[in-house]
């Protein structure tokens, strides 16, 4: 898992998006014993192949579909016995729902080259996150997260921070906003380490307007002199 750490750093040192974004999820799947296209239920304890399709075959697609299930609905869809459906509910309890919102600081007054910050504020309304629950993971691990800012149009990866979150966060991410003056469109990444299916994106766009003029008139001094 430190491999995969240390990928996930030397390619978003390079600025490369996709790459990093896939050694993310690479962390996921070596964690849970899983593949991209596994269905995400498969993490849940006893849910063997027969478990998931009659799942599947019902639109229940997503640990938290399970969760938002009535009691009766979900044993009938399940068919576990009461010590089976305890693990269940352990992972439900444990798996993360986290909130998200975030805002660009001052965005109304970015000028071409100043610096851009993203305040992202996160809630958690799971319960206190202990040691993740992956049964075939050879050791105890403890969940950690990524935020990245990437641009998808040019496969750059523009910021990025490492945490961990027990239940709430203020998180800040910085870039320099581009050279040019224009209206510019990035997705902000909110990437698990170990658990699938869990991992959130959201579209913004910043208007950046001309330089500030400060230089120039600092350049103009300059000639005078």
């Amino acid at each position: 898992m430190r491999l995969v750490q240390a990928c996930v750093d030397v390619l978003s040192s390079n600025g490369w998006l996709s790459p990093a974004l896939a050694a993310m999820e690479l962390a996921q799947m070596i964690t849970q014993a899983m593949w991209s296209k596994d269905s995400y239920l498969k993490q849940i304890p006893h849910f063997t192949a027969e478990v998931v399709k009659r799942c599947v075959d019902k639109d229940v697609e997503s640990v938290f579909d399970i969760m938002d299930l009535e009691d009766e609905e979900r044993n009938k869809l399940l068919r576990l016995d009461d010590n089976q459906m305890q693990d269940v509910a352990r992972f439900c309890n444990r798996y993360p729902n986290i909130e998200l919102s975030f805002e660009v600081n001052d965005e109304d007054n970015i000028s071409a080259g100043s610096p851009v910050n993203v305040i992202v504020d996160l809630d958690r309304e799971d319960e206190q996150p202990g040691p993740v629950i992956a049964p075939f993971f050879p050791q105890k691990r403890e969940e950690g997260w990524w935020l990245v800012v990437g641009d998808t149009k040019n496969n750059g990866l523009i910021s990025i921070k490492r945490l961990t979150l027990q239940q709430k966060a203020k998180v800040k991410l910085d870039f320099v906003a581009p050279s040019s003056p224009g209206t510019y469109s990035y997705t902000l990444f909110f990437m698990c380490d170990s658990y699938m299916g869990c991992d959130q994106e959201y579209p913004f766009k910043i208007n950046v307007g001309e330089a500030a003029s400060g230089d120039e008139e600092s350049g103009d001094s300059d000639a005078d002199d």
